[in-house]
């Protein structure tokens, strides 16, 4: 393993990374405040999330716990892997003070020119959430871009385009909630710009402290947690704010758009 070996594999896992930035552009696209671009922008957030989570990260998680504990423990292990994530990140969303209940959304479709004040609350405090979510699952996909590039360049550039087209409509879920609730381009784009950081940080740590200790178990119970996370934001979050700011099928649209970009990644680079 040469230098030269792990700087293309650190770059890889760097540019797969940073692609969430990319998303946060979408933030800049509109200088006025659009709840219908807001909508449909929340929804394909949450196609991409819920696409993502349920056919690729517990499929990912699910084959890797089957292969150590066999079919049935392993099932078993990553469907409790998987609702102990939406536990996880249930608990927090309990802990975090908040002014009102996040699961009652006042009536948004009069918000005028910009969103209220607790509006803004609600929409950032869904944005940071969106971000340790993507934070979260960002570790080990920089993990598995790192050793596939180590092992083979081919391989690690296909898993480094593959990641990169999802972390950019990931970087969506981030930078939008966060754009329209601070009316800052900047914050938008260093949330979305720090989540995707954690990819590189993920491969330095693999590289110097897990590679020792990382197996499938410990990859499969993270990753059946991290879908757990994402699904339980798109329900909790992303889609019941999308339906106080726009039309139903405006949202239902993005939602599908989100899925279809997903699954044409899937199909292009599996």
């Amino acid at each position: 393993m040469t230098t030269e070996n792990i700087l293309f594999a650190f770059g890889l896992t760097l540019f797969a990374g940073l692609s969430t930035g990319i998303g946060s552009t979408i933030a800049f696209v509109s200088k006025r405040y659009n709840p219908q671009f807001l909508a449909g922008s929340l929804g394909f957030s949450a196609g991409v999330m819920i696409y993502v989570s349920l056919v690729e990260i517990f499929a990912k998680a699910k084959d890797s716990l089957e292969a150590v504990y066999g079919a049935k423990e392993g099932n078993i292990i990553t469907i409790v892997s998987f609702f102990a994530g939406i536990a996880l990140i249930a608990l927090i969303d309990k802990l975090v003070p908040s002014p009102d209940n996040p699961h009652e959304y006042k009536d948004l479709s009069k918000l005028g020119s910009a969103p209220s004040s607790a509006s803004k609350k609600k929409l950032l405090r869904m944005g940071l959430f969106s971000a340790l979510a993507i934070t979260i699952h960002n570790f080990p996909e920089g993990l598995a871009t790192f050793v596939g590039a180590l092992e083979a360049p081919a391989m690690g550039i296909s898993i480094a385009v593959a990641i990169a087209i999802h972390n950019i409509p990931e970087g969506i879920a981030v930078s939008v909630p966060i754009y329209y609730a601070t009316g800052s381009r900047k914050k938008a784009f260093l949330f979305s710009f720090l989540s995707g950081l954690a990819e590189p940080i993920g491969a330095v740590l693999g590289y110097f402290i897990l590679l020792n200790f990382f197996s499938p178990a410990i990859f499969g119970c993270l990753f059946a947690g991290v879908a757990g996370i994402m699904i339980y934001i798109s329900l909790d979050e992303l889609l019941p704010t999308a339906e106080k700011f726009g039309k139903h099928h405006v949202i239902i649209y993005g939602l599908i758009a989100g899925m279809a970009l997903m699954a044409v990644s899937l199909l292009l680079f599996a």
